[in-house]
């Protein structure tokens, strides 16, 4: 397989990833919904350069250590399921009410969005278990492992931006509708579940 067939086989292999339902797809639609473009924004870049920085650190050979100790990885899922917990819990007790635009808690904010994601992919080790065990077999031989890895990393990236578009466009297409007190708090209680059951599935996981 050649340089341009990699490319394009991975690209459908994480187009599948991107937009099967999980935990980003939740926390860009509730950012949206709840806080506007502007936050939703920035748990979209904090993820992506979360991807990004796997992405690196696989082509460096560095998440391969981690995919090998069972230690390294255990203490990261526990850290993450940790956050993830907490992050789930804290939307549940989310109280809403009406508030001006310049009146947005700091939850709501493009810095705090952007640092949400980011921990959000970079403390799920299972993101860097999927680029060990999917990287390789998409880099030709000869090819430069660190660029090859960085270009695969490069396609995931742009595929989960152009995915963000299309949840931040129908969020903002429905706000007018889901910003309402009551359907912000039922948006949170469901969310706050979701992300609290993917922290215990990576808890309970192997």
């Amino acid at each position: 397989m050649d340089i341009a067939g990699s490319i394009w086989s991975f690209a459908a292999v994480v187009a599948l990833l991107t937009m099967t339902p999980g935990l980003d797809t939740a926390l860009v639609l509730r950012t949206s919904l709840l806080g506007g473009r502007r936050p939703a924004w920035g748990v979209t870049l904090g993820i992506q350069l979360g991807t990004l920085c796997w992405g690196v650190l696989t082509a460096a050979g560095l998440s391969a250590l981690l995919a090998a100790s069972q230690l390294a990885y255990d203490v990261l899922r526990w850290v993450g399921a940790a956050y993830l917990v907490w992050m789930g819990v804290r939307m549940l007790l989310t109280r809403h009410e009406r508030l001006a635009e310049d009146q947005r808690p700091e939850e709501m904010r493009f810095g705090m969005g952007l640092r949400r994601g980011l921990l959000t992919n970079l403390l799920n080790p299972k993101v860097g278990a999927f680029y060990v065990a999917m990287l390789p077999q998409f880099i030709p031989e000869g090819a430069p492992h660190a660029l090859m890895g960085l270009a695969l990393a490069g396609v995931h990236v742009v595929e989960g931006l152009v995915w963000s578009v299309v949840l931040i466009g129908f969020a903002s297409w429905m706000g007018g509708v889901l910003r309402s007190p009551g359907v912000r708090r039922f948006l949170d209680r469901l969310t706050g579940v979701v992300i609290v059951g993917f922290g215990v599935r990576l808890a309970v996981s192997e």
